[in-house]
């Protein structure tokens, strides 16, 4: 499988490596874990300083005998080494029985620099304070962008790589295969593996067809304002019945598990959240037409679900921005700083120029205003609002 550098985690990790926290690696499945750390381990092989490196893959055969705490603490010990740079890398992590116990005692002798990877039921997000005592440095490892799309796929034309991006999505393991049904049907298996081994086990679901039609609603929807109860009353027929606390409740875990990202909305004038109706984004894009096909492709809703995912990456807080009646696709806030961002198709008609333009001319801040759309034009300003092509952004 051909590899490129994902210089922007690989630096997370380089700016971390010597600090006393467990450094954990989350994402949806597939997206590149393993892969990730063999990259920084291969940088901390080529430090001057010569390094001891413990590195366990509970995945694999070998390593069999350490599925069990006490086994497990005992090899690494076995293979500290004094007056050396000790780093410890455990790939699948949650296959070791007891294994929070043998890390945080670890963590607490203080002799490893410690990273970790593992299934996403052992190691979500909202559990690794509980696992680990607050201990933790999380980074977030997301799918492909665009520009490492084009490293992986070099071309010159941009506008046709974009399209292709657009459906191809960021999960490189689909790349491998020549035929696209079979690139589908690896991708869809990426999705049935979250619910019934990230979900379903670890919750204990009585439901899994519930949650697959959840799952596929919210897909047929990305971009849109969503409440529980509307799903929950859309999936009620005379045959089938659910409630808001199940759909809640189904959505947290989908959500937990990296599928979906839920963002709030955020009262531009009030200067508040609102906690009622969020909008959900899908870590990629490839899985919706995977799962679900083309049927209802809002080509602006499926560009918002590009460039929420973008920000995150970049490292932002996103919000959906609501000022009065008028809704801001994006508020986006990095160092203090917010931006402003509207996310559409076509705005080469100027009635749908203005229809983008008016909630951020309504803005009355200081704040940086965007239109991202799709342009296939060089960027220009209208009203002090840049507007950006798509592609060209993604690669700012």
């Amino acid at each position: 499988m051909k590899l490129i550098e994902r210089k922007f985690y690989l630096q997370q990790l380089i700016d971390v490596m010597y600090t006393p926290d467990i450094k954990v690696i989350t994402g949806i499945r597939r997206c590149g874990k393993s892969k990730l750390m063999d990259a920084f381990i291969s940088y901390v092989q080529k430090l001057p300083n010569e390094s001891n490196i413990v590195r366990i893959k509970l995945n694999l055969k070998e390593f069999e005998v350490l599925k069990e705490e006490n086994a497990l603490y005992e090899y690494i010990n076995s293979h500290y080494v004094p007056d050396k740079e000790n780093f410890l890398f455990i790939d699948e992590v949650q296959l070791c029985r007891g294994f929070e116990t043998a890390i945080n005692s670890l963590y607490e002798e203080e002799r490893f620099n410690i990273f970790l990877t593992g299934s996403n039921a052992f190691l979500l997000s909202s559990d690794l304070a509980t696992l680990f005592g607050g201990r933790v440095f999380e980074i977030s490892l997301y799918p492909f962008s665009f520009a490492e799309y084009l490293l992986y796929y070099p071309q010159s034309d941009i506008n046709a790589a974009f399209d292709k991006y657009v459906s191809a999505g960021g999960m490189a393991g689909s790349y491998l295969y020549n035929n696209p049904d079979d690139a589908k049907k690896y991708l869809a298996g990426i999705v049935r593996t979250t619910i019934t081994k990230d979900i379903v086990t670890k919750f204990r679901i009585e439901n899994e067809d519930l949650l697959n039609m959840i799952t596929d609603y919210l897909m047929d929807n990305v971009g849109n304002r969503t409440s529980v109860r509307n799903i929950a009353n859309a999936l009620t027929s005379n045959t089938y019945r659910t409630n808001d606390k199940t759909c809640g409740a189904y959505i947290d875990y989908l959500c937990r598990s990296f599928l979906f990202y839920p963002f709030k909305r955020y009262d531009v004038k009030g200067k508040r959240y609102l906690e009622s109706d969020k909008k959900y984004y899908l870590a990629d894009l490839s899985l919706r037409y995977a799962v679900i096909g083309t049927k209802n492709a809002d080509y602006g809703h499926l560009y918002e679900n590009i460039v929420a995912i973008e920000l995150l990456r970049r490292g932002c807080e996103v919000y959906v921005g609501q000022l009065n009646e008028t809704e801001v696709d994006f508020v986006a806030v990095k160092n203090g700083m917010k931006t402003y961002i509207q996310v559409c198709d076509d705005i080469s008609r100027q009635e749908t120029l203005q229809r983008e333009l008016a909630p951020l001319l309504a803005i009355r801040d200081a704040y940086p205003k965007m239109i991202i759309a799709r342009t296939k034009h060089p960027e220009s300003h209208v009203e002090g609002v840049k507007i950006i092509d798509i592609a060209e952004w993604l690669l700012s």
